[in-house]
């Protein structure tokens, strides 16, 4: 049946094993506002058929039919996303079981005797149905754009590590080779040289060389941690020892496995972690003391840099350039770990990497580094 056109038009699915029944629905909603088409079923079998196929928009159900409910029909089709609202439309249920319903997922229950709110209770099931759908798809989409931004994040990740490893092995070959060539040379000169004043210049020389060629190496280090290469214990524990000596912190590691051999792309992501909070530790934590601890049991990697200093307000942990605990954040993300702060004012701060070691990002990154 149908009863017309407006700017509404529903396929009404009406389960129902009494045509009198049937022909009552139809009469009341003769002077419905919408359009609207309606077919009739018996069989449990047939409605979830219809139900499920997509060209349904609303569902009106009688509670008690023969050898099944409208408990049971709900059931066959409450798991699938495509399900329309469903309205039950009954004389013999009580209010406890229309309550229980409700809660089950059903959208409303009118009773037989009060057909003339049909209209009412349709409209209003239909708009929150639609709302409701129009929420899921945000959600969905924002979930799609969170991916797709978590993936994008991982590739500039990878890209910055090459980018950097392609610039540390410039220095190295370009620059630092440069620089102990020249060293050489300066050697021979103050060795073959007999002007006090110029061999005075060349052993400066050599010296500022000497600090060129240290400086090179440190950021060959900072660019690529050639460190990793002993393990993340080993290189935890250079980091450790280089920041201690660089500010008087002093600086404790701990770990449950010291040969500890994590997949790549979680080494290099614990590893940035500890040296971007040890950096933030130098430049706000006022401390006198650093705890770091790693550990890998159950499959899982967890690394905590701990420090006795000032903590970190809610004021600047809401900064609008507070980057640093961000971008440990995404980092973390892209193996498909988590970052935890824990902070007290005055009683220092806490920053726990959480890793599961076997999950697809990591194994998708993986194959990237390689």
């Amino acid at each position: 049946m149908d009863n017309g056109n407006s700017p509404i038009k529903l396929a009404i699915l009406h389960l129902e094993d009494s045509a009198a029944d049937h022909r009552l629905i139809c009469r009341s909603l003769e002077r419905a506002s919408f359009s609207y088409s309606i077919t009739r079923v018996e069989t449990l079998a047939t409605f979830a058929a219809l139900a499920t196929s997509g060209s349904i928009d609303l569902i009106l159900a009688d509670y008690r039919l023969p050898g099944f409910t409208a408990i049971d029909a709900w059931s066959k089709i409450s798991h699938n996303i495509r399900r329309p609202p469903f309205i039950l439309l009954s004389g013999a249920i009580g209010e406890a079981a229309a309550v229980a319903a409700i809660h089950l997922g059903i959208s409303d229950y009118l009773h037989k005797d009060d057909l003339s709110q049909l209209e009412r209770v349709i409209l209003r099931t239909v708009e929150v149905h639609l709302t409701r759908q129009a929420h899921e798809k945000a959600a969905l989409e924002l979930a799609a754009s969170e991916k797709r931004l978590s993936e994008f994040s991982g590739y500039l990740q990878v890209a910055i590590e090459r980018e950097r490893a392609a610039i540390a092995r410039e220095i190295h070959d370009d620059i630092g080779g440069s620089l102990a060539a020249a060293k050489l040379d300066l050697a021979w000169l103050a060795r073959h040289g007999s002007d006090p004043t110029a061999n005075e210049h060349i052993r400066a020389a050599a010296d500022m060389l000497q600090h060129a060629l240290g400086a090179s190496q440190r950021i060959m280090m900072n660019l690529r941690p050639s460190i990793l290469d002993q393990g993340l214990v080993a290189a935890v524990q250079w980091l450790a020892s280089s920041f201690e000596r660089r500010t008087g912190i002093v600086t404790t590691v701990r770990s449950s496995n010291e040969g500890m051999d994590p997949p790549k792309p979680v080494q290099l992501t614990a590893y940035r972690t500890a040296q971007e909070a040890l950096t933030n530790v130098s430049k706000y934590a006022k401390c006198t003391n650093v705890k770091i601890e790693i550990s890998d049991a159950e499959d899982f990697l967890t690394m905590e840099i701990s420090d006795n200093g000032l903590g970190i307000s809610e004021k600047d942990f809401a900064k609008p350039d507070s980057y640093g605990i961000r971008g440990l954040r995404e980092r973390a993300k892209t193996v498909g770990g988590w970052l935890d702060v824990s902070t007290r004012m005055g009683a220092g701060t806490s920053v726990i990497l959480s890793v599961p070691l076997i999950n697809a990002s990591v194994q998708s990154l993986e194959a990237q580094f390689k």
